[in-house]
């Protein structure tokens, strides 16, 4: 039988109330507490909260307090690697964030999704007490490349890859896939130039 966390993870619809993930997202909360509070100073102690919360964290990583994520089993972090403070990772599917790349301040890692259409999205209204969550669900992984560097209060939305040495410019809604290499910012973001 398919669990909830198997559907979630293959990009099918699944129930975000299921006692599995309620139990990952509530150990993912109790670590993202101690994560936040701890004292700047205890790199030793981070590191160790970090190696339990999330699937990889490579060398040389610093991720600012406060931090967020869902579950932290879905999220690699390469070397070198520096997340900003009020970074927001909603791993219901994987997201990989390369080595030696830049997250700026309040940038936002969306995988999850739910139909835009309410009567898709809703599963039932008059049944809000049962278990189980009254919407659809689903989520599509995020890919960040070595070296790339996501300006302050970027979004990147499920599904999107960014290529290597991409640099995406403060304050940017990245809706589809951006090459390596290049600048690219706005609303939605698009490609401005080579870099």
């Amino acid at each position: 039988m398919t669990t909830e966390r198997e559907r979630m993870l293959r990009g099918e619809f699944y129930d975000s109330r299921d006692p599995e993930l309620l139990a990952l997202a509530h150990r993912a909360r109790a670590l993202l507490g101690r994560y936040n509070r701890s004292d700047s100073t205890d790199a030793i102690g981070r590191r160790a909260v970090l190696e339990e919360l999330l699937a990889f964290v490579g060398d040389g990583v610093w991720i600012e307090p406060p931090f967020f994520c869902d579950y932290g089993a879905n999220i690699s972090v390469g070397a070198g690697t520096f997340v900003n403070l009020n970074c927001v990772m909603l791993d219901s599917a994987p997201i990989s964030v390369g080595a030696f790349g830049l997250l700026g301040p309040g940038v936002q890692l969306l995988t999850v999704t739910h139909p835009a259409a309410a009567a898709e999205r809703i599963v039932a209204e008059a049944g809000v007490r049962e278990p189980g969550a009254p919407y659809r669900t689903r989520a599509a992984p995020i890919r960040i490349g070595d070296r790339v560097w996501l300006g302050a209060g970027s979004i990147v939305l499920p599904g999107v890859t960014i290529g290597d040495e991409a640099t995406i410019g403060a304050g940017s809604l990245v809706t589809s896939d951006i090459p390596a290499g290049v600048l690219a910012f706005g609303q939605p973001c698009k490609v401005q130039r080579p870099l």
